[in-house]
């Protein structure tokens, strides 16, 4: 009934506590797929011995080259695998034990208030922790400044909120997952992309991972409302710009793969989106009230803004 997909590179630190955690949850149901994107420590190996262990529960296979970063990986493994319900994982993290219950019973709660058929994606907060799993916020949600109202295509098209680890989507949604785009930004943007475009996302604001942070993290969490944070964001434009690029690249990438599944309203919405950067500067101000594509929270708007007003068209 559930799939719960898991991609590996080079896990070997903590994949260990990972799998453990994810065999003591309150929900059995469950099959495991672990794709290892051509490890070179001993991460394969580990995850062989799981599976050997547990032959019902998790199935491994290994990437003959290296694809280049877990974002190519996963959407592969979410073409390939559909279940009634699917989850995703990563490596690092650890999954407390009531986690697939929380997101089981929300899930069934808004299929049972909009139907099966509507593509559902349902996520949950996180803590965040150090390397040995030390506590250094209750909420990810409150330290990273995420609303989670913020749910809409508009919204979504300039900034992702569902954080991979957390979410778990449903057959109708895993449907439509069945291209390898030409552009994304990451795996969970572009399925939360889907939810809000075709069907309902809905949120849980208790805690159901502990979110590991370490120098390996590809993205990690950030102290959003902290004066530090807010002078990194207004003094490093640079990245503000390029981060609002690739939005508007994802965007043009979405319209490619669902042209002929979008309404004519969000065709205009993220074709507006995609072409901001050929916009004059009254242009993407018009753009982004017109739409409200305003990215969430006050540092983010200043910095978005502060782009828009800086760049030379």
């Amino acid at each position: 009934m559930i799939s719960i997909l898991l991609t590996t590179y080079n896990g070997q630190p903590y994949i260990a506590d990972l799998l453990e955690s994810l065999l003591k949850q309150t929900v059995k149901d469950f099959r495991l797929f672990i794709r290892d994107d051509s490890s070179t420590d001993s991460t394969f190996s580990i995850i062989t011995g799981y599976a050997k262990r547990y032959p019902d529960k998790i199935t491994v296979k290994q990437n003959e080259k290296n694809t280049g970063g877990s974002k190519q990986n996963f959407i592969q493994m979410m073409i390939d695998y559909k279940d009634d319900y699917v989850m995703l994982c990563d490596q690092d993290d650890v999954w407390l034990q009531g986690k697939i219950e929380k997101n089981l019973e929300k899930m069934k709660e808004m299929e049972n208030t909009h139907g099966m058929t509507t593509p559902i994606l349902v996520h949950t907060d996180l803590k965040v922790v150090d390397e040995n799993l030390k506590i250094i916020s209750s909420s990810y949600r409150r330290m990273a400044n995420i609303g989670y109202k913020f749910n809409k295509l508009n919204n979504l098209a300039a900034m992702n909120i569902p954080t991979g680890c957390t979410i778990m989507y449903n057959r109708a949604l895993a449907e439509l997952i069945n291209v390898q785009p030409g552009f994304i930004v990451m795996h969970d943007w572009w399925v939360s992309l889907i939810a809000a475009a075709f069907g309902k996302i809905g949120s849980i604001k208790e805690q159901t991972v502990l979110y590991r942070q370490h120098r390996a993290n590809d993205i990690g969490a950030k102290k959003a409302l902290s004066l530090r944070y807010i002078k990194y964001v207004l003094t490093h434009i640079s990245i503000m710009a390029g981060k609002l690029n690739n939005s508007y690249k994802q965007a043009e990438s979405f319209l490619r793969v669902f042209y002929d599944k979008l309404s004519d309203e969000q065709k205009e919405l993220l074709t507006a989106h995609a072409t901001m950067q050929r916009q004059t500067k009254t242009g993407k101000l018009r753009t982004m009230l017109k739409y409200n594509t305003f990215l969430y929270g006050i540092a983010r708007k200043a910095g978005q803004i502060i782009v828009i007003l800086s760049s030379s068209t």
